[in-house]
């Protein structure tokens, strides 16, 4: 047999923007040996009568570090088309971690002390090779857990000691294959973080030809100085900027999506910019009451003393104990929400935007999560492609592949072409649709027909065939960022 499969009649949507074309793709092991009109034979075939084979979805911003150790076939993910998710996000990794009792918040993300037990970043990799996965792993360092493993008290900037008592541990993740490291100074054990300790760590980074992804200081009313404070210190530091999930989240910022992409497209003439976004008008972190101020809708997502109430509105809750919801929220916590602060003309002309990725930001432990866990990617092709027809297909597709391989330097991904890997998403257009709700948020995505990674069969439209064709795309060398 010249293949082992050939994937006849269908819709090739390569990754690159290029308009569609009809025809067949063979793949022989895990990479693509033609794309066109395929002659020959083939262990398996597969027919797919003219619905879409592109390129697998590339998940740019995900929490997925420890779902991929106790959840490998990851079905939240390769159901709706992904076979590559990126970890490690808003500052947040599994590792290292390594401290005398239970991690600080937002660490909890993604679970309790035992799950915290790798002191090196190169162990974390190597358990999860060994394990494996449906999907493959480009895995960052958090900022977060380096201060929380060489740091007593978090509220205050990191002296000279612990500076480099972290840049000994980043030296350790970037030589196993860390990709770069992520910031979360959004977030309360990171936010005492000057610019000055950020930019030493990014310099680290920089040496190794890494990147750096940020959850910026102030999504709402801060933004602008926030955009510019992540800009010049990624720009001090010789190192490609990735924004994470892009958004005005505040009322006084709706409608200012234009001349914040305008502050983007000006500094990236001069550096190296990229930025995510999920296609939703609501977010999901932490429940803290400070983070209530104009949400239009809290949702509770999890509540360690209350855990009844997941799912629920925070406004019943109060009402229920005759209380502010500031009260109950405090009552609530430890915890986590989903907060209705954005509005969708913002995020569509953000994604809209020809540097925009598509990034999930799926909280997998929460015990009722935000829809986007399981719905991003379709929902991007049946909301804004086939019904508000916002983008043409085959740029959502290229901002789902090409585009963030070019981003995170996987030079063999997210494009249909003879050598690439064979990471494959074969969908229906017609029916392909998110089906999560924020009421039912772990529903499977409807038109997902077929998803191949690195060749191997991980869905076949209905189930996860147990298949762990996935790999740790561990780094080496620079990666070139798109402008």
């Amino acid at each position: 047999m010249t293949y082992d499969l050939i994937i006849r009649d269908g819709l090739i949507v390569d990754g690159t923007g290029s308009d569609p074309i009809r025809g067949d793709v063979a793949v022989k092991g895990d990479r693509i040996e033609l794309v066109g009109d395929v002659a020959g034979a083939a262990r398996h075939e597969m027919n797919v009568g003219g619905a879409v084979v592109a390129p697998g979805f590339i998940d740019v911003h995900t929490h997925d570090d420890r779902l991929l150790l106790i959840d490998p076939l990851v079905r939240a993910k390769v159901s709706q088309g992904v076979t590559t998710v990126v970890t490690g996000n808003c500052g947040i990794s599994l590792a290292p971690v390594f401290r005398n009792g239970p991690p600080p918040p937002p660490l909890t993300l993604l679970g309790g002390a035992d799950a915290f037990r790798f002191d090196r970043f190169g162990a974390y990799l190597d358990d999860l090779e060994a394990r494996g996965s449906a999907v493959n792993v480009v895995p960052f360092v958090g900022h977060t857990s380096l201060r929380a493993s060489t740091m007593v008290e978090l509220d205050r900037p990191a002296d000279e000691r612990a500076v480099a008592a972290m840049l000994d541990l980043l030296e350790e993740a970037m030589r196993a294959g860390a990709a770069g490291l992520t910031t979360g100074l959004y977030y309360p054990p990171a936010s005492a973080a000057t610019a000055a300790e950020v930019e030493a760590l990014l310099r680290r980074v920089s040496e190794h030809g890494g990147l750096t992804t940020s959850h910026i200081r102030n999504e709402g009313s801060g933004l602008v100085e926030a955009l510019q404070e992540a800009l010049s210190t990624a720009r001090a530091a010789a190192v490609p900027l990735v924004i994470s999930h892009l958004k005005c989240a505040a009322p006084e910022m709706w409608g200012r999506s234009g001349k914040i992409l305008a502050l983007l497209d000006a500094a990236a003439k001069t550096q190296d910019i990229a930025f995510d976004v999920y296609p939703y008008d609501a977010s999901s972190t932490m429940l803290l009451p400070d983070h209530l101020q104009g949400a239009k809708r809290v949702v509770v997502s999890w509540s360690e003393p209350h855990p009844d109430k997941a799912g629920q509105d925070l406004s019943d809750i109060a009402a229920c104990w005759c209380c502010s919801p500031a009260a109950a929220a405090a009552r609530l916590s430890p915890g986590g929400a989903i907060y209705f602060k954005m509005q969708e003309g913002d995020m569509r002309r953000i994604l809209e935007h020809p540097r925009a990725m598509v990034g999930s930001d799926g909280l997998p432990h929460d015990v009722h999560p935000h829809p986007r866990l399981w719905g991003t990617f379709a929902r991007v092709l049946g909301r804004y492609v086939r019904d508000m027809q916002l983008l043409p297909l085959n740029e959502a597709i290229r901002k789902m592949t090409l585009l963030p391989a070019q981003v995170f330097g996987l030079a063999d991904r997210g494009v249909l072409a003879p050598g690439a890997k064979a990471d494959i998403t074969v969908f229906d257009a017609d029916i392909v649709i998110d089906r999560a709700t924020y009421e039912r948020p772990r529903q499977e995505s409807l038109g997902i027909e077929a998803v191949l990674v690195n060749g191997e069969l991980v869905w076949d439209g209905k189930v996860v065939t147990g298949r762990l064709g996935g790999r740790v795309l561990r780094r080496s060398g620079r990666a070139p960022v798109g402008r």
